[in-house]
């Protein structure tokens, strides 16, 4: 990418621990997570942001030249930084080259150090006279999700020795220490009424204040100009060597543009490992993380990774269940999804037949997946259980337990009370999983399995049932026309459909709901079909499963797409010009080198909600491999 291709794509670095640095290819923030230290101080959770950005202009004969811009309220934009960019590029780091009145040739970039909570900033005169720098660091210390607004209990003190700047703005919050080749004056001021543009289309509050200490400056004349930013204890050391250092793993070769996005998922939990499900605003999750680290890891051959992850969740098995998400400020976890476990013990089998594991991490992870099936089988929260025919019943009013998981208040968008056809899809595998561990749970699938080929499938329609014995009142089913169905064919290790029906389910979902981006949640004509995503929480969370495109679910239907033509390489050759090449063509809609989590179900299928999600990227992945 030699330039910006719109104003509202972003760049994301992220540091490995669950913190980030993200912006726009413009440089102008439009979100409340746009900052330059995104710290996780319970790492993946805890995120606070301590710098949001910067102030930059260079001082020159003719007076002060603008190399950054803001956004104000009402909707100005000042100073005039942003039309000096000549060239942007994402990888292997951010890089925005600026081109002065003077003929002066300027390059900014950053990088995040792996493993701390630090950014590195440099700018290097390339060509013409150049002159002195000057930097402004805008300043916050909140919680992610939050906003900042000018007040007196903000402490502007700067401790300056030994080669650091340290700032403490808050109590109880990291301190934030500065490493420059500059020199650093004290000027306490405050910057109001940023404007965040994409807060304000999501209906959320949008305008925020922040504080700037004081200037760095420097003589670009005299070499590049480096500053270093980082929460206290994480600091990288000697400026100009932490920045030699983060360019030169930056610099590390990926195959492709995905594998390199993969990276930023992987991060740090305790002493094992585990994925955010999406950049900015997800942890990690349950559900997310299993379906996602099939492609992150075990399809990119990254074993040791996925091994340390699964070991890392398989302690959390409480009931039979796994958490599906772990609150930011280390709340008790939260067990609404009656499908992520069963995408743990499919992750456990992938891994398993992918390579060798020490006999006692196996033992783990097999004891972790016949708890699982134990504790289904005896029945768990919210009604989660198995019903006379083997059959996984599960859900009550009030709880969100599938992927189709929105919920406003106390409304349940998409509740799916009863037997959903992806999670038997799961369960099936699971049992057929578990019977090569034990034997016990042989005959329950066998059971299960007749009674899911009896109950879902409808001749006339020519396709599956999303639900069975909806709201638990049994013989009674719910036919709309979702794309869940499609796990009964592909996306899992074992296929419960083949031949005609299958070919006919895949014929179907392929009409009506494949797009370039991925699979509708729900088919246009269906009643609540919506075509945008967009509006106020309410409105978003309304049309979250009603149509919404899912990138995710291209990699279960290509899949069964595949499988249903006998797998040949021809077929996977078309497979891959029909629908990964059109996929990966959207890699700079939206998260540079990234996948976004949803798009409109209407064209042009505008991308939505998180620009850098997991599960996007892990299944574009897992296709790659899967089509070569």
């Amino acid at each position: 990418m030699s330039s910006p291709s719109h104003s509202r794509a972003e760049w994301l670095e992220a540091d490995g621990l669950g913190g980030f640095a993200s912006g726009t290819a413009i440089g102008i923030r439009t979100r409340r997570y746009h900052a330059l230290l995104l710290a996780a101080t319970a790492p993946p959770t805890g995120r606070v942001v301590l710098v949001n950005g910067l102030e930059a202009w260079v001082e020159i004969p003719a007076g002060a030249v603008a190399l950054s811009s803001q956004r104000y309220a009402p909707d100005v934009i000042h100073p005039d930084g942003a039309e000096r960019i000549e060239s942007f590029a994402a990888e292997p780091w951010p890089r925005w080259t600026f081109r002065l009145p003077d003929g002066s040739l300027i390059e900014h970039g950053l990088l995040v150090a792996p493993g701390r909570a630090a950014t590195a900033l440099y700018w290097r005169l390339h060509q013409g006279p150049g002159g002195t720098l000057a930097v402004r660091p805008l300043v916050s210390g909140r919680d992610y999700h939050a906003l900042h607004h000018e007040n007196p209990a903000f402490r502007f003190d700067a401790e300056v020795a030994d080669g650091r700047v340290v700032w403490r703005p808050y109590p109880g919050l990291p301190a934030i220490v500065a490493r420059a080749n500059g020199a650093y004056a004290h000027q306490p001021d405050w910057y109001r009424s940023f404007l965040y543009t994409e807060e304000r289309d999501r209906g959320l509050d949008h305008v925020e204040d922040l504080a700037s200490p004081g200037i760095f400056r420097w003589d670009l004349a005299r070499g590049e100009a480096v500053l270093v930013l980082a929460a206290e204890g994480h600091e990288p050391g000697e400026d100009s060597a932490a920045l030699r250092a983060a360019e030169e793993r930056r610099r590390r070769r990926f195959p492709s543009r995905l594998h390199r996005a993969a990276d930023a998922y992987l991060v740090r939990r305790g002493n094992g490992k585990t994925i955010v499900a999406g950049y900015p605003w997800f942890t990690d999750w349950g559900r997310d993380t299993f379906i996602a680290m099939r492609g992150l890891c075990l399809a990119t051959g990254r074993l040791d990774d996925a091994r340390a992850i699964l070991l890392e969740w398989a302690g959390a098995v409480s009931e039979g269940m796994l958490p599906n998400r772990f609150p930011d400020r280390g709340e008790t976890p939260e067990f609404n999804a009656v499908d992520a476990a069963l995408w743990y013990v499919v992750a456990v089998h992938e891994l398993l037949a992918a390579g060798r594991i020490a006999a006692g991490e196996r033992q783990t992870l097999v004891d972790a997946v016949e708890a699982i099936l134990a504790g289904y089988s005896a029945g768990t929260r919210y009604r989660i259980h198995v019903d006379d025919d083997g059959l996984l019943a599960a859900g009550e009013p009030g709880v969100q337990l599938t992927w189709m998981d929105a919920k406003v208040g106390d409304w349940v968008v998409t509740p799916r009370i009863g037997k959903p056809v992806e999670v038997q899809a799961l369960w099936l595998n699971a049992l057929c999983i578990g019977s090569g561990f034990s034997e016990r749970w042989a005959a329950l699938h066998a059971r299960a399995r007749r009674a899911f080929a009896a109950r879902f499938w409808d001749e006339a329609r020519g396709h599956l049932a999303d639900v069975v014995d909806v709201d638990h009142r049994p013989g009674t089913s719910d036919w709309t026309f979702r794309p869940n169905q499609i796990f009964a064919i592909g996306g899992l290790p074992f296929a419960l459909l083949e031949g005609e029906r299958a070919r006919r389910i895949v014929d179907a979902v392929e009409a009506r709901l494949v797009t370039p981006l991925g699979l509708r949640s729900l088919a246009p004509g269906e009643p609540g079909y919506t075509s945008r995503y967009q509006g106020g929480p309410r409105e978003r969370d309304a049309a979250y499963h009603q149509g919404t495109v899912w990138p995710w679910l291209m990699g279960g239907f290509v899949e069964a797409w595949v499988r249903v033509r006998g797998g040949t390489p021809t077929v996977r050759a078309e497979a891959r010009g029909r629908f990964l090449e059109p996929l990966l063509a959207h890699l700079d809609d939206a998260g540079l080198g990234h996948l976004p989590e949803i798009a409109d179900g209407d064209s042009p299928h505008a991308p939505r909600g998180c620009p850098f999600q997991a599960w996007s990227v892990g299944e574009a992945l897992r296709l790659t491999r899967l089509l070569a």
